[in-house]
């Protein structure tokens, strides 16, 4: 626990001064987060970081994560549509010149996980650009609150297994009062810095992100579970990696922006 707690402040004060100050040097950073997260996902998947293979996902994945011209074009001579495509012909073709070594479910695997965290990662760029800091620690804050509502309630009332085959530990008890507490929060945050001119919406919408930011939590749970790992990797010690600091996060920002409450 001690460990756990001294990793959290470091790691406290690396990141939110850099979301304070937000620019190129926050894009560099969320960049650096999405590169390690995805070099996670290849070490659970025992392909080797430094291949071809991997080279092309990881070009992939940055051209993911730049801003866009409208909403489908990377700049004036190419698409992102086309970009992924490209990089499907690339990696299938390469399962041909190194004789099924690596081998078409690796492709897939990595084609999701590029799309996965470098999407997810984009958003928190994209959020902090649009929305500024408010969204962005409202998400934060919701994020927070979520994983605290649900280790607090799972562990006082906790009874009735939420997904036991993925993620033993967890509980609907624990899940609802993860809801719950995020709820709460964001009405606080919500009347020292509005958001919304309807409260009920706002309430609406935060049951929604708090409920997918857990979904993305057992997704990376999922992952681990099928994989044989405990964590995603031990760059944080005593929470693990990248992806399981910000699996809920990079799930939830999405939605956010889906359902258009960004402006």
């Amino acid at each position: 626990m001690k460990q756990r707690t001294v990793t959290a402040i470091i790691a406290g004060l690396i990141f939110i001064p850099i979301v304070l100050l937000g620019g190129t040097l926050f894009t560099l950073f969320v960049y650096l987060l999405a590169s390690i997260a995805i070099f996670e996902l290849m070490r659970m998947k025992k392909i080797a970081r430094y291949s071809v293979s991997s080279l092309i996902i990881l070009l992939f994945m940055w051209a993911l994560m730049l801003p866009e011209i409208n909403s489908y074009e990377l700049s004036s001579f190419v698409t992102k549509a086309e970009l992924s495509l490209v990089t499907v012909l690339l990696l299938l073709s390469y399962t041909v010149l190194v004789n099924n070594k690596f081998t078409f479910d690796d492709a897939g695997f990595l084609l999701i996980s590029a799309v996965y965290v470098g999407m997810g990662f984009y958003y928190l760029i994209e959020t902090r650009i649009e929305g500024g800091l408010d969204y962005v620690f409202y998400a934060l804050f919701v994020v927070w609150a979520t994983d605290t509502g649900a280790y607090v309630f799972g562990r006082m009332f906790g009874k009735r297994k939420l997904w036991p085959k993925i993620s033993p530990k967890k509980t609907v008890e624990g899940a609802l009062g993860g809801v719950a507490l995020a709820c709460i929060t964001a009405v606080i945050f919500q009347i020292f810095h509005p958001l919304h001119s309807s409260m009920f919406v706002l309430i609406a919408v935060t049951i929604l992100i708090s409920v997918a930011g857990q979904i993305g939590d057992l997704v990376e749970s999922a992952f681990k579970r099928h994989y044989l790992v405990k964590d995603s990797g031990n760059i944080l010690p005593g929470h693990g990696g990248v992806l399981d600091r910000f699996d809920s996060l990079i799930f939830m920002l999405p939605v956010l922006h889906l359902i258009n409450f960004i402006p």
